[in-house]
């Protein structure tokens, strides 16, 4: 199993490039930075305090920061978790998650999700009932992009002519979409457009395999390969719904070794934004001593 951490990076606390320098030489497998473009005044989650839950409104932009992260490591995977593509331009968010992906040697992932901040995506223009069909229709565009010279896309939130862009992704025949989600018809969508599940901690571990499992047989009656899993937020119970209510508990070995078993191939953990520099230091180290026996 590989093993990384998530994290809302910001203007405060640990920079991209000195999280990014530790986790490489724990030896962890990845980086995936978590997004929020702004937080509404009016909103379900008012500031509290200096800093709000998860630093919401002080969150660096993940493109800007997982280059930086580039930069300055060699085989670490680099992932947004999740990127709010119903608050993104597909033809910019293509080219932006392309360029990482080629200034990185290939080590870029997007994860994508459609949100739950209806304020937030409102203010992007963006009307909450329908983000998850304008979601689909941005992911099959920025597909078309990625791997055609002349891209096109015709669809009812999507419209655009044949248009030329590069970088084309280093991977192929693309970088990896992961569908962010744990709601009924999440499978589905990963079917149809996503090349992995990211789902969060969500009830049981055993719960979690269950539908690993399920995603596994349904892909395979649609003649499709073995779908990847990575689980963001690995010790983020319960993170689901309006309120964002749940708690923060390490997984045990038994659990890590479950969800090993149960199919679950990337395991990523939560990081505190606002701890200092040398409790995020401590935290990678129990991390690495907690994951160390399941590594691949």
């Amino acid at each position: 199993m590989k093993f990384g951490v998530s994290t809302f990076l910001t203007d405060r606390g640990l920079a991209p490039t000195k999280l990014a320098v530790a986790l490489e030489e724990r030896g962890f497998d990845s980086l995936f930075v978590a997004e929020h473009t702004h937080l509404p005044v009016a909103g379900p989650v008012p500031p509290e305090g200096d800093l709000p839950p998860h630093d919401y409104y002080r969150s660096l932009d993940p493109f800007v920061a997982l280059s930086a992260a580039a930069v300055v490591t060699d085989r670490l995977i680099l992932g947004t978790g999740i990127a709010m593509v119903v608050q993104r331009d597909p033809i910019t968010l293509a080219k932006e998650a392309a360029s990482v992906d080629h200034l990185s040697g290939g080590r870029f992932q997007l994860g994508v999700g459609a949100g739950w901040l209806r304020e937030e995506m409102r203010n992007h223009g963006t009307e909450p009932r329908t983000r998850l069909a304008l979601m689909r229709e941005r992911v099959l565009a920025m597909k078309e992009i990625w791997t055609a010279e002349k891209a096109e896309f015709h669809g009812e939130f999507v419209d655009f002519d044949p248009i030329y862009s590069w970088p084309k992704p280093a991977q192929r025949p693309h970088l990896p979409v992961l569908v962010g989600g744990n709601g009924p018809t999440v499978l589905e969508r990963v079917l149809e457009y996503g090349d992995q599940w990211a789902p969060n901690l969500v009830g049981t571990p055993e719960e979690l395999v269950t539908r690993v499992k399920e995603l596994r047989r349904r892909a395979g009656e649609r003649g499709r390969d073995r779908i990847p899993v990575t689980l963001i937020g690995a010790d983020q119970r319960g993170y689901l719904g309006p309120d964002r209510q749940g708690t923060i508990t390490p997984l045990t070995r038994r659990e890590l070794e479950l969800l090993a078993d149960g199919g679950v191939d990337h395991c990523v953990f939560f990081r505190d934004a606002a701890a200092a520099e040398t409790e995020a230091l401590r935290y990678l180290d129990e991390l690495a001593e907690l994951t160390g026996p399941f590594r691949d």
